[in-house]
C-alpha cells in the first residue's frame, strides 16, 4: 500500500520519473467533465505530450475549434504501472484552457471510483519521465497522502500544479543552485572556447560562435535537440553583447526553426517556392536566388518576395484561435498560401524548454577565442502558447528566413533551408509571466 508521500514519489522515481506534481481536484474535475489544468497553455510546459490532432466539438458550437495532445499516460499503484491509452490533453483555444481527458477509457486498473466522483478533497499526483511518460496516482479526500500534502504548507506552484521533490518536501532551490553555478563560471573570467564532445569530454572549438557551446561545456551540458531543459530544469541561453555595462544583445533571440507544414513550400517543394517567390542575389552572386527579409503580422507584403505574414483561423480582436486546422501563413498578393505552419505543429515545437529560461550575456576576444560571462543574468519564468500567439499577432515575433537556391540553371540546383521565428531580446517580456534581473555578485 502506498500510504506516504515519500513512498509514492520514490515509487514514481523507480519507474523513471524525475519531476513530480500534485493537483488538488475540484468537484467538477472528473472523468465526465475532464480535469481542468488551467486557463492558459502552461500545462503543456509541465506534461510531456506527443502528436497533436485537430478535433471538432459539437457542444462548442463550431468545428475545428479544439485540439487534442496525446499522452503516454500510466496509472501507478503498489502493483506497478498500468497504461491509459486514451489519455490526452484537450486544448480549447477560444478560452483558452487545457483539460485532461480519456484517462479511464480502456484502462482496466484505473482508479475509476475516485476519478468519477464529484467531490472536493481528491488529489491527483503526477510524475513525468525524460522519455515522455506521465505517471499518475489518485486518492480520495481524507487520505494520508492528502494530509501530508497539506502539511507542506505553501510549496512552489506552477499554474494549477504543486511542485514536489522525491524526498517529499517542496522542490529544492534550483534557482539558487543555478545562480551559484553561474557565479562560479563568471568568476573564472576568460574561458577558452570549447564544446562538449563524445563521451562528455570538452574539446576545443575554434569557430566564432562558441559562446553558447563554451557555457554548455562549463555546465556539463551536451548539445542536444531533446525537449528537456538544460540544467536543473532551466533552459540556458547565452547572448553576445559588446560590453557588460550596457548588456545590449547583438542579435535577436531565435525561438523556433520549424519547416512549413502546408502551402506551396510543402506541397510543391522548396525549389518551386524559391523560384516563384525568391529574388536574384543582391550581392551579385550568379546563378543564385534568395528568399529573405523580415516578415511581421500586419506588415505589407515584402517588396522583394511579394508575400506577407498572416494568421489564418485567428481572431485578431480577441487574440484567440478560431480554427486549429489553420496556422501562421505566408500569403502572396493574390492570397495564395506560399507557406503555412499549422498551429498544431507550432504547438508541438513550443514545448517544455521554454518554461524556465536563464539568459546570460557574454563577450569574446581572440583568436584564440575566449569568452567571459556577465554577473547580470535574466531569469524568465512562465510562458505558454497563448503568449507566443499574442506576441506574433503584435509583430514582436517575426519570420526571418535565410533560404537560397544555388546553381539554379544547372541540372542539379541546391537549396538551403532556414526558417526561423525570432524576437528582439528587449521584447522577451511579451513571452514570460515573470522576468527577474539579478546579479551573481551582490
Amino acid at each position: 500500500m502506498i500510504d506516504t508521500l515519500e513512498k509514492l514519489l520514490r515509487t514514481m522515481a523507480a519507474h523513471g520519473a524525475t519531476k513530480f506534481y500534485a493537483k488538488k481536484l475540484a468537484s467538477n474535475d472528473n472523468s465526465k467533465n475532464q480535469v481542468y489544468l488551467g486557463g492558459d497553455y502552461s500545462a503543456l510546459n509541465i506534461l510531456p505530450f506527443g502528436k497533436v490532432d485537430t478535433d471538432s466539438d459539437s457542444k462548442a458550437g463550431s468545428k475545428r475549434d479544439r485540439a487534442k495532445a496525446w499522452l503516454s499516460f500510466y496509472w501507478l499503484d503498489e502493483n506497478g504501472i498500468h497504461e491509459a491509452p486514451e489519455a490526452k490533453l484537450i486544448l480549447y483555444p477560444k478560452y483558452p484552457e487545457v483539460r485532461l481527458s480519456g484517462f479511464l477509457k480502456r484502462s482496466e486498473m484505473a482508479p475509476s471510483a475516485i476519478m468519477r466522483q464529484r467531490c472536493d478533497g481528491r488529489t491527483l499526483f503526477l510524475g513525468t519521465t525524460p522519455n515522455g511518460r506521465v505517471l499518475a496516482h489518485a486518492v480520495m479526500p481524507g487520505s494520508a497522502l492528502r494530509s501530508q500534502l497539506d502539511a507542506l504548507g505553501s510549496p512552489p506552484q506552477e499554474g494549477v500544479f504543486i511542485e514536489l521533490s522525491v524526498d517529499a518536501r517542496a522542490v529544492g532551490d534550483t534557482r539558487g543552485q543555478l545562480l551559484a553555478t553561474l557565479r562560479a563560471i563568471h568568476a573564472k573570467s576568460w574561458i577558452a572556447s570549447r564544446r562538449m564532445g563524445p563521451g562528455g569530454l570538452a574539446v576545443p572549438y575554434v569557430a566564432a560562435n562558441g559562446g553558447g557551446y563554451t557555457l554548455e561545456a562549463e555546465l556539463g551540458i551536451s548539445p542536444n535537440g531533446y525537449a528537456e531543459p538544460d540544467f536543473l530544469g532551466w533552459e540556458v541561453k547565452q547572448y553576445a553583447v559588446n560590453d557588460f555595462i550596457s548588456n545590449i544583445a547583438q542579435n535577436p533571440v531565435t525561438l523556433l526553426t520549424p519547416e512549413p507544414t502546408a502551402g506551396i513550400y510543402r506541397d510543391e517543394g522548396v525549389e518551386v517556392f524559391i523560384r516563384r517567390f525568391g529574388y536574384p542575389d543582391q550581392r551579385g552572386r550568379a546563378d543564385r536566388l534568395n528568399f529573405g527579409g523580415i516578415y511581421k503580422v500586419g506588415a505589407p507584403a515584402n517588396a522583394n518576395t511579394g508575400v506577407r505574414l498572416h494568421l489564418l483561423g485567428f481572431d485578431y480582436e480577441k487574440k484567440v484561435i478560431t480554427d486549429m486546422t489553420q496556422g501562421i501563413a505566408l500569403l502572396s498578393n493574390d492570397g495564395t498560401p506560399a507557406a503555412i505552419w499549422n498551429f498544431t505543429g507550432i504547438l508541438e515545437h513550443w514545448n517544455r524548454k521554454h518554461a524556465k529560461t536563464v539568459y546570460i550575456p557574454s563577450i569574446k576576444r581572440g583568436p584564440p577565442m575566449e569568452y567571459a560571462y556577465s554577473d547580470l543574468v535574466q531569469l524568465c519564468v512562465g510562458t505558454d502558447f497563448d503568449m507566443f500567439l499574442k506576441a506574433l499577432a503584435a509583430g514582436a515575433i517575426y519570420y526571418d528566413p535565410g533560404l537560397k537556391l544555388e546553381n539554379i540553371n544547372s541540372p542539379r540546383p541546391r537549396a538551403k533551408r532556414r526558417s526561423q521565428f525570432r524576437i528582439r531580446h528587449s521584447d522577451l517580456n511579451r513571452l514570460y509571466h515573470q522576468i527577474e534581473e539579478t546579479r551573481l555578485i551582490p
